[in-house]
C-alpha cells in the first residue's frame, strides 16, 4: 500500500515563500477585518515592509494588496453569484473546455468503471510527489491514465496530505516518485502551459453522484463562481443541495476541479477540505489571473 520512501521536499522558490506571506495576511485580516487594517499594519502583521507586501501581492496574484482584499469579500462573492445559473447554462452549451473557458485550465476527464471504484484501486499502481505551488506545497497523485489527486499540506502535514490521498483510493498501492509528477505539477499551476489543444488528463473515482457534480464544477469558469443550490438544480436534483455539498467536500482533485469556485447561497467562502484561508488565496489569485488576461 503505502510506499515508506521519504518525502520529497517541493522545488524552493518564490511562489511558495510568497504564499506563505499570503497566508499570514489573510490571517491576519480574517481576524481584524472589522477594524479594516491599512497595508501597513497588515505588512507589519507579516513581517514585511508595505512596499515588500505590495510587490509580493503584484507578483503573486498580479492585483494590489486593496484589489486582492477587494477579490475576497462578500460583496465581490456575491456579484460571482449573480449569473452562476447562467454560468454553468452557457458551459455546457459550449462544452466543458469550450470558448468560455481560454482563459481556464482545458481538462479532459474520465472517471473509474464502477468495478475500479468498488475495489478501491485495487492493483493499481500511483505515483506522487510534493511541489511547490502559488498556495503552498502540493501533493501531486498520477496514474498512466492521468492526474488522479492534488491536495494540499502546510508545513510538517506531508503526511497527512498522503494519508488523505490513500484514503481516496484505499487499495491502490502510492509510491513516491517527485520526478514522474513534476512535469504535471507544471502544467497545472503554470498557466503558460494551459493550452486547449494539449488538456490535462484527469481520471475521477467515485459514485455515480459524485462523479457527476466533479464533471459540473468543471463548467465554473475562472474567475466565476456557482453555489450548491444551483449546482444542485443544473443535476436535475433541486433539493440535492446538501448531498452536492458532501460530494464537493469529497473532490480528491483540488483546484483543477474547481471545488473552491462553489459558494454559500449568500456568497459566504463555505468550508474547504484544504482550509478557508486557501479556498480564498485561490480566489483572489483567480482574480488576478482574469484580470491580466
Amino acid at each position: 500500500m503505502l510506499s515508506p520512501d521519504r518525502i520529497s521536499s517541493p522545488t524552493a522558490g518564490a511562489p511558495l515563500q510568497d504564499y506563505d506571506t499570503v497566508r499570514q495576511a489573510l490571517r491576519f485580516i480574517t481576524e481584524q477585518w472589522r477594524d479594516q487594517p491599512e497595508i501597513e499594519a497588515i505588512a507589519h502583521a507579516c513581517g514585511v515592509t508595505p512596499d515588500e507586501l505590495h510587490h509580493l501581492f503584484r507578483r503573486w496574484a498580479s492585483l494590489t494588496p486593496k484589489a486582492f482584499l477587494q477579490a475576497i469579500t462578500i460583496d465581490h462573492a456575491r456579484a460571482l453569484l449573480r449569473d452562476s445559473a447562467s454560468v454553468l447554462d452557457a458551459a455546457y452549451e459550449v462544452g466543458l473546455s469550450g470558448p468560455g473557458r481560454l482563459h481556464d485550465l482545458f481538462v479532459t476527464h474520465e472517471a473509474m468503471s464502477p468495478g475500479e471504484w468498488k475495489s478501491g484501486g485495487e492493483g493499481l499502481t500511483m505515483h506522487y510527489g510534493f511541489h511547490s505551488s502559488p498556495f503552498g506545497k502540493a501533493i501531486v497523485v498520477v496514474t498512466d491514465r492521468g492526474l488522479a489527486g492534488l491536495g494540499f499540506a502546510d508545513p510538517g502535514e506531508e503526511r497527512a496530505a498522503i494519508d488523505d490521498m490513500q484514503r481516496r483510493w484505499p487499495r491502490a498501492r502510492l509510491e513516491e516518485n517527485a520526478e514522474s509528477t513534476a512535469l504535471i505539477a507544471r502544467r497545472i499551476f503554470d498557466s503558460s502551459c494551459w493550452r486547449k489543444d494539449q488538456p490535462l488528463r484527469v481520471v475521477m473515482i467515485g459514485t455515480d453522484f459524485e462523479v457527476r457534480v466533479w464533471e459540473t464544477l468543471l463548467g465554473i469558469p475562472m474567475g466565476r463562481a456557482s453555489t450548491y443550490s444551483d449546482i444542485a438544480k443544473k443535476l436535475g436534483k433541486p433539493n440535492a443541495a446538501r448531498a452536492v455539498g458532501a460530494a464537493v467536500g469529497k473532490n480528491p482533485i483540488s483546484f483543477v476541479v474547481p471545488c473552491h469556485r462553489v459558494l454559500g447561497k449568500s456568497g459566504d467562502i463555505t468550508g474547504y477540505h484544504w482550509g478557508l484561508t486557501r479556498k480564498r488565496a485561490m480566489l483572489g489569485w483567480e482574480a488576478g489571473q482574469t484580470a491580466a488576461a
